[in-house]
């Protein structure tokens, strides 16, 4: 993988994304549905267009083009992940993500660069917040030397790489580095931006089902700071800490 002297990474040569992209544009472009797609880039707020694939068709049809093909090392993951970004259609976003979901464990400190590409590229809640937990957060705890990254894409100018930094701890339970979480939340308690307000209460809402004295004392603390919002959120889930199995994907939360 080449990174530039601006950070982002090139697309790599892979015979493997090769495949999967040709059989890739053949099944989405087949399954096309343009009264459909309108639809679903009206709920998106228009932030890309649609092919307009339903989401259970679009996971069959990337079983089958999937089906047979090895098993695939980063160089393979960088490809397919920037290939498929860039089609102008959600739904190529969507397999990206999930084909990087699938093998994060096959993926280094080296793809961090490639990680923050794809946020900050067509960036909404839809893809942002998938990358952030199942990607960078499986980046940063295979890697605790990210953490310097995390520091500073806490404190950055995007509000979607921000987003990405307080929702990367989002699945480690008690795992969390609580100081880095509690200081990311206070550092952008100010942050003018619903998605952020929003990420800030999300992130400690999910710690509450870890340690909920924690996150109740930071907040009884500190909470003046912070957007009501952001305390609405945060507090949600304390004193009803029932089984949470059936909770939906962070893709159908809408944004924490």
């Amino acid at each position: 993988m080449t990174v530039t002297a601006a950070g982002p990474p090139d697309v790599p040569h892979s015979a493997l994304a090769d495949t999967v992209l040709e059989r890739l544009t053949t099944a989405f472009g087949a399954a096309a549905d343009p009264a459909q797609a309108a639809v679903m880039r009206a709920y998106m707020k228009d932030v890309a267009p649609f092919l307009g694939i339903p989401a259970p068709e679009r996971r069959a049809l990337t079983r089958a083009v999937l089906a047979g093909t090895p098993r695939p090392d980063e160089t393979d993951c960088t490809a397919v992940a920037l290939r498929s970004w860039r089609l102008p259609e959600r739904e190529y976003h969507y397999f990206a993500v999930d084909f990087l979901r699938r093998h994060a464990g096959r993926l280094s400190s080296g793809f961090l660069p490639v990680a923050r590409r794809l946020v900050t590229t067509v960036p909404w809640w839809d893809t942002v917040d998938l990358l952030a937990v199942h990607v960078v957060g499986a980046l940063v705890a295979a890697d605790p030397r990210l953490t310097a990254a995390m520091d500073a894409w806490s404190a950055d100018d995007d509000l979607w790489v921000v987003r990405t930094a307080l929702l990367h701890q989002l699945r480690y339970k008690e795992r969390t580095d609580v100081d880095r979480l509690f200081g990311y939340s206070l550092r952008q308690s100010a942050h003018p931006d619903f998605f952020v307000r929003k990420a800030i209460g999300w992130a400690l809402r999910e710690y509450a089902r870890t340690d909920p004295d924690a996150v109740r004392g930071f907040v009884a603390c500190e909470g003046h700071r912070f957007a009501p919002l952001t305390v609405r959120e945060a507090l949600k889930n304390i004193g009803d800490m029932r089984d949470t199995a059936g909770r939906r994907d962070p893709s159908g939360d809408t944004g924490g």
